[in-house]
């Protein structure tokens, strides 16, 4: 074979394209890029089941544990012991009826005074100038009516002579019947200022003791409303300012269950004791109650009347009144730990089938140290939280465990 053909043979079967070489690298690769796609999906999977988790286990343990106690029946004595308030039989803010500076003030806070003692003088110049020209206003008024009086006279006479129209004569006596009606006016424009120049002076309305004093010398009162000054000695008729309040007698208020509310009859001697006293007790009666059951409670309220010539009670305070019932009846009774303290009384922690906290107020009854006795605001048999936290609040989610279960988590806990 000549060299031109051997030449000619070799291009003809010359090596394969190079696309057909690079076959088995493209496979690979190929192989590489799906294992990488099944690494990634499998960690994204991996990532999303342990946030999941992590989530759930973040809500149940944010939601605070709590174990649940059931009340227990008790069979209560003769006599029931109801907390009290007690306040003043009658108290009343005094406000300005004028506006001035305080020129001076004679009671203070604890200080007993009588009806229609001096509290107070203030100094109102504006109104002493406005009673100057109302006086002057009388006496302008006076002077016109005279005058229209000789007027009206003086036509009177003439036409009796024919010597003046009746018209005339009709319009003399309509200005004198005019300026009579301005000396009238003008004589109760004198009255009121007087009146209220009368409010410079305070004065107490009746036999008590200052509980409150909002003033001092040189500040401005106003009848306003508003804040005239934001200054020092800035004040406003908003806020009184005396408070006085008669405790000869104070009022003691009490809430009387509902199947004890037959023995809750005006008349009833009650025994009062109070923290401050320990041994002593106080007699009070009964005088009055509200004739119906509140429908949230279940209580009847009635009014103590107590005793308070000696000015040892104070109003505002607790107390603990004790009646004589004529049956005992059963009553429920929690651990003292599941009482919740707040600013209108004492609470309980109920929980619902949707695991919700519900804050419940109750009525308490006595005290003995390591149970109180609950004469309203919960059913029998209705389980409460038996430690509540603090931070509870109402509908909050919470996480009722058993007493296998606190015992198992303090173990852990220890470990």
């Amino acid at each position: 074979m000549s060299a031109d053909n051997r030449i000619e043979s070799a291009q003809q079967n010359g090596p394969q394209p190079p696309a057909i070489r690079r076959s088995p690298l493209t496979a690979l690769a190929i192989i590489v890029v799906l294992i990488a796609i099944v690494i990634a999906v499998v960690g994204i999977l991996s990532r999303h089941h342990s946030a999941a988790a992590l989530a759930d286990y973040t809500a149940g343990s944010a939601a605070p544990p709590v174990s649940l106690v059931s009340p227990q029946m008790e069979k209560n004595a003769r006599e029931i012991v109801l907390p009290g308030n007690m306040q003043a039989f009658t108290q009343a803010p005094i406000y300005a009826r004028t506006t001035g500076y305080v020129k001076a003030w004679y009671h203070d806070i604890g200080s007993h005074v009588k009806r229609g003692d001096l509290l107070a003088v203030i100094e109102t110049p504006e109104l002493d100038q406005q009673l100057a020209q109302v006086k002057a206003d009388v006496a302008t008024a006076q002077t016109n009516a005279a005058l229209a009086k000789i007027t009206a006279d003086r036509y009177q006479g003439l036409i009796a002579q024919n010597a003046v129209s009746q018209q005339d004569t009709d319009n003399a006596l309509a200005a004198l019947a005019a300026r009579n009606a301005e000396v009238t006016s003008a004589q109760a424009n004198v009255k009121r200022i007087e009146e209220l120049q009368s409010f410079e002076r305070i004065t107490a309305p009746f036999d008590g003791v200052v509980t409150a004093r909002n003033l001092d010398i040189g500040q401005l009162i106003t009848t306003s409303g508003a804040t005239t000054t934001t200054g020092v000695g800035a004040a406003t008729t908003s806020k009184e300012v005396f408070d006085i309040a008669a405790i000869g007698t104070l009022r003691v208020f009490i809430n009387v269950p509902q199947v004890y509310a037959p023995d809750a009859k005006n008349g009833v001697t009650a025994t009062l004791s109070l923290p401050q006293y320990p041994g002593r007790v106080f007699k009070g009666k009964l005088v009055r109650s509200s004739d119906s059951l509140d429908p949230a409670t279940r209580t009847l309220l009635a009014e103590v009347d107590v005793d308070n010539r000696s000015g040892d009670l104070l109003p505002g305070s607790y107390t603990e009144v004790h009646l004589n019932v004529s049956t005992a009846v059963p009553t429920l009774a929690i651990p003292v730990s599941a009482a919740i303290l707040g600013q209108d009384g004492l609470h309980v922690a109920t929980v619902d089938s949707n695991n919700r906290a519900h804050i419940v107020r109750i009525v308490p009854g006595r005290d003995s140290g390591n149970t109180i006795e609950v004469l309203g605001g919960l059913a029998p048999g209705q389980k409460i939280i038996a430690n509540p936290p603090d931070s509870l609040t109402d509908g909050e989610e919470v996480r009722v465990i058993t007493p296998q279960q606190s015992s198992s988590q303090q173990q852990e806990a220890a470990q």
